[in-house]
């Protein structure tokens, strides 16, 4: 890693370095993270190359609107789940010219849990166009509503990773 690099700094560098040796596209769709996502790999020089777009849809309202997520399915699972990252990155692939999309919903905190969803729960997908989606659940803790969303770009941009493999 080079002097001033943080850990997500090198793992958005190494993902704009696959997708452009693989001429495959990004695009976002992200609610805790704010958009982090995106600014993490435009933040790598030659970024421009690779990201398409990005939606920041941190209400449900937006979530279904921008990325076509049913509200049903928001009111059935709640915003946080597996059903609607995954449709989340499914809306971003459909509504972009992106190869593959990358999506994180969660909750930060320190407010926002309920029964069964705590503070530090986040659900990071990422699908591509040939089809394939890939899930991960984390269960981070009430850590801190920075480090919370810190460690979900990490996730995001490894689960990325892993599907322009």
């Amino acid at each position: 890693m080079a002097a001033g690099m943080s850990a997500n700094d090198a793992a958005a560098a190494r993902l704009v370095a696959l997708l452009d040796e693989r001429g495959w596209r990004l695009a976002c769709a992200e609610s805790c993270t704010g958009g982090m996502i995106a600014a993490a790999i435009t933040d790598i020089a030659g970024a421009s190359a690779v990201f398409e777009r990005g939606f920041v849809t941190y209400g449900n309202e937006a979530k279904s609107e921008l990325l076509g997520v049913p509200p049903a399915v928001i009111e059935r699972h709640g915003a946080v789940s597996r059903q609607v990252a995954l449709l989340m990155a499914q809306g971003a692939l459909a509504r972009s010219r992106a190869d593959i999309a990358v999506s994180a919903t969660g909750i930060a905190g320190p407010g926002g849990a309920t029964e069964g969803k705590p503070v530090g729960l986040v659900h990071i997908a990422a699908a591509h166009r040939d089809g394939r989606r890939v899930h991960r659940e984390l269960r981070l803790g009430d850590i801190g509503r920075a480090q919370v969303r810190e460690l979900s770009v990490a996730e995001a941009l490894a689960l990325a990773g892993e599907l322009a493999a």
